[in-house]
């Protein structure tokens, strides 16, 4: 494997940065079930870092370490530098951090961009007396919040249903508005839960493009779970491979491809 203590170019010309999340011997247990069994890894700035592995490997309880619903047993969680302690999910998006689900978790009831707008929340400064009467500094906030929806829903090409309850959306569409929802916190770090997962292959295709211009564009560090190892090795700069819990290979795409370990655990690929 390639040193990349100082960063590199990846073949397109993109600068990939330092590390910007080092989750350092993570373990973190259900009872007596070990979710995940001291596992290390980093994540650079810049780059799209795939997480994959079979059913059960704890991808998204990793997912859910990194995004704090869960506090791990043992190990560290390192970000910008600092190690991070115990806190809420919502003390974590302040610090840059946001997700999607893989099941989607939008509000039916609310049009596209009311939707995305709570994504704005954790940004809003104005107290909650101020916003209901809607005057004065609260009032400039909204306005200030919801022109940067509205960029993003252009950047999403979103324009046409950005008045349409979301629970009159086809899945494709729902699960660009919760992109959209996850872009509008403005995260230095975004967590993708199988974006593509129930998709037809023309929504893979258009989500396959905004993440790269996501990534491109707005310089978002993205960490990615997805079972379609298309989409994965056509996507990520570096993936890391997860089994029952135990990391089982971490490189570039090519590395894990000819990792036997990975093979004979989960890409299926007789030996030679």
């Amino acid at each position: 494997m390639k040193d990349m203590s100082e960063g590199y170019t990846t073949a397109d010309g993109r600068r990939i940065g330092g590390v910007l999340m080092e989750m350092k011997n993570i373990t973190l247990r259900f009872g007596g079930v070990e979710a995940i069994k001291d596992i290390s890894f980093d994540i650079r700035d810049g780059e799209i870092r795939a997480i994959i592995g079979p059913n059960g490997a704890g991808k998204s309880s990793m997912l859910n370490v990194i995004s704090g619903f869960y506090v791990p047993q043992e190990g560290e969680v390192w970000f910008k530098g600092y190690r991070r302690g115990p806190m809420k999910p919502y003390r974590v998006a302040r610090l840059g951090i946001a997700r999607t689900f893989q099941n989607i978790a939008l509000f039916d009831g609310m049009s596209v961009l009311d939707n995305i707008m709570t994504g704005r929340l954790t940004l809003m400064k104005s107290g909650l007396l101020s916003q209901a009467i809607w005057w004065g500094a609260a009032q400039r906030e909204e306005t200030e919040h919801r022109e940067k929806v509205e960029k993003i829903i252009d950047f999403l090409e979103i324009q046409p249903i950005r008045k349409t309850p979301v629970g009159r959306l086809p899945y494709g569409l729902k699960k660009r508005v919760e992109l959209a929802r996850a872009l509008a916190a403005e995260p230095k770090l975004l967590l993708l839960d199988e974006p593509m997962a129930g998709m037809n292959v023309e929504e893979k295709e258009d989500m396959s493009r905004f993440i790269l211009d996501v990534n491109d564009e707005f310089s978002t560090t993205i960490a990615l779970i997805e079972h379609d190892m298309g989409v994965v090795m056509d996507l990520s700069d570096r993936v890391v491979v997860m089994d029952y819990g135990k990391k089982i290979g971490d490189g570039t795409p090519d590395e894990v491809r000819n990792n036997q370990e990975v093979i004979d655990a989960y890409l299926g690929v007789a030996h030679d």
